[in-house]
């Protein structure tokens, strides 16, 4: 269960359908990966539709699925 989920839960479908996924965690569970993997990757710039704001990874979901998928 991510940090989201636990801080709001009953607002969770809002969170999955919000266009921005804020931190590691949260892009991790959109791309099916952990967040350390998921760090690594950004860490070395495999992920390109994310880039930090304010020292927090975010990422357009859509972008990030479509990246991913090779769209």
């Amino acid at each position: 269960m991510s940090l989201t989920e636990k801080l709001y839960p009953a607002q969770q479908e809002d969170f999955n359908s919000h266009p921005l996924v804020w931190g590691v965690e949260e892009i991790g569970r959109v791309i099916g990966r952990t967040a350390r993997q998921t760090f690594h990757l950004l860490a070395k710039g495999q992920i390109k539709s994310a880039r930090k704001v304010g020292g927090k990874w975010v990422a357009n979901r859509q972008a990030l699925i479509r990246e991913l998928s090779g769209e």
